[in-house]
């Protein structure tokens, strides 16, 4: 597994990729999200670790985290910050962020966000993902809740396999527009009635609105 460190403290990275090349992870590392953006274009990692304090300012983490969605970086995403304030944690997920660390973090917690973090793309790469009483067969397309097939149209199935394939992101109306429907839709209002007929179907828990757009919410 490839992951991506961008953290601008040389007393903080250097112990954390001591730590994480024990585990067996390839490390790369930068301190700047111009040099991290860089590398995303080259390399995409599986993993990516963005410190919101970098050279180039006080927010740069968020700005690099959003500009990385808007790649279409799939990987999960996990922020460090010694701002732990409600807004602050927030607004990480909101750009794009899938969990969210203050500092100071021992070690071993950063390890164990790590696994879960990577277990969720796991589930998603075998082609099936299992949240709760959900589950989805990719490969055959069917969704089985409370141990009953819920039978889908196309596009309903679409717009719940995007968020199933990423399953702790937050995609906006605009983006799921893009990515569901072949043609663009003139009014987002269309995934509003969307995610009603999957509700309906399926129960108000299996698609969270929230800040910024929608996600899974199993």
């Amino acid at each position: 597994m490839r992951i991506l460190l961008v953290e601008d403290e040389e007393a903080i990275a250097e112990p954390l990729i001591a730590g994480l090349r024990r585990q067996g992870y390839r490390v790369i590392w930068e301190r700047s999200g111009k040099e991290a953006e860089e590398e995303l274009v080259e390399t995409p990692p599986d993993l990516l670790i963005v410190d919101v304090h970098l050279l180039d300012g006080e927010e740069a983490g968020f700005l690099l985290v959003q500009r990385a969605r808007e790649m279409r970086l799939s990987a999960p995403i996990l922020m460090l910050t010694a701002r732990d304030a409600i807004e602050d944690r927030i607004r990480g997920l909101d750009v794009g962020a899938d969990d969210y660390l203050p500092k100071p973090f021992a070690a071993t917690e950063l390890s164990a966000r790590i696994r879960a973090l990577l277990r969720r793309v796991q589930q998603v790469k075998e082609n099936k993902l299992v949240r709760g009483e959900l589950s989805i067969d990719f490969r055959s397309r069917t969704v089985r809740l409370q141990e009953r097939t819920v039978s889908l149209t196309t596009r309903e199935y679409a717009l719940l396999e995007l968020l199933a394939r990423n399953p702790d992101r937050i995609f906006s109306s605009e983006e799921i527009i893009d990515r569901v429907w072949e043609e663009r839709a003139t009014n987002t209002s269309v995934v509003r009635v969307y995610v009603h007929y999957l509700r309906s179907k399926m129960g108000r828990d299996i698609i969270a609105k929230v800040s910024g757009g929608y996600r899974l919410g199993i």
